[in-house]
């Protein structure tokens, strides 16, 4: 068995899964177009970025010696691969290999100048996924709001895979940008209940750290739902920056520091105390921790 079929045995047994970017006519980019690229990959989390180069009557690259000409074959059947064209592969867990290749996808576009210019794109993004697994502990967790009405209510969460369980959530987003979200809220008690259980949480936590909407909904709620804008994204667009840092009058620096306002600022022992705050200190010498009013 060969190093590329080790991989490929490898990657499925542990759940994961390969992308490929095909782009048409980059086969003349220098190798340090390429070395970049890769390195992006990297500091996005990714092992490596692997690519293949159709170059006229042969095919070349790093992996390329790995596979065999009718897998070569059938690679450029699938995406019309043709002299000149490149084919960029990652591989990861699904989440995160998808995540990963669109960010590259749109690196592509912009260092290609491929991408469309002074045009504003819509689309809604609906059924979103009400749960998911975490990649850790393999636990069913929630995957975005866990106050979103499941759709198909109680019979849903009864009959269903939870993982096939869609929400009433929805997002609008303009040229990849999200420029506002919301959800219909679930409204009945007993739908929240079973949700949060099958997330792994008890009735308990329902009650006691969200009494606002458990106390609420006992006595009854009509559907309801909204939607949050987005407005310094909507100016992010339309003063074409590529970061909202740009448009924002007081933006926090990586520390998350407001350097306008000097804020954080120290907390006074005063007002810890009117807030029933308390602060524990580790205790370098010993390792214990210290209780400081």
């Amino acid at each position: 068995m060969g190093r590329l079929a080790i991989a490929r045995a490898n990657a499925v047994k542990g759940g994961a899964v390969v992308r490929a970017i095909p782009v048409k006519g980059i086969k003349t980019r220098p190798r340090s177009f390429f070395d970049k690229l890769e390195s992006h990959a990297k500091d996005l989390g990714a092992r490596g970025l692997g690519y293949i180069v159709w170059d006229t009557d042969k095919v070349k690259g790093p992996i390329a010696k790995f596979m065999t000409p009718e897998e070569l074959e059938a690679l450029a059947a699938r995406a019309g691969m043709v002299d000149g064209d490149v084919m960029f592969f990652l591989c990861d867990q699904p989440g995160p290999a998808a995540k990963m290749a669109g960010d590259i996808r749109l690196k592509l576009g912009r260092d290609l100048d491929i991408v469309e210019k002074d045009v504003f794109r819509f689309c809604w993004i609906v059924d979103f996924p009400m749960f998911e697994r975490d990649e850790e502990t393999g636990a069913i967790i929630f995957s975005h709001n866990p106050f979103s009405m499941p759709q198909g209510g109680m019979e849903a969460l009864t009959t269903k895979d939870p993982l096939d369980v869609l929400a009433y959530q929805y997002d609008v987003v303009c040229n990849g940008v999200e420029l506002s979200s919301g959800a219909i809220r679930n409204h009945r008690l007993d739908v929240m209940i079973k949700a949060f259980e099958i997330a792994g949480y008890g009735a308990d936590v329902v009650f006691d750290r969200f009494p606002a909407l458990s106390g609420a909904f006992k006595y009854g709620a009509p559907p309801h739902g909204g939607i949050a804008p987005g407005v310094d994204r909507m100016v992010m667009l339309l003063a074409d920056a590529e970061n909202i840092r740009e448009v924002i009058a007081f933006p926090m620096n990586q520390r998350a520091q407001d350097l306008m306002m000097n804020a954080p600022a120290p907390v006074t022992e005063k007002q810890l105390r009117e807030l029933h705050i308390k602060l524990r200190a580790s205790n370098v010498v010993t390792g214990t921790t210290a209780a400081q009013a």
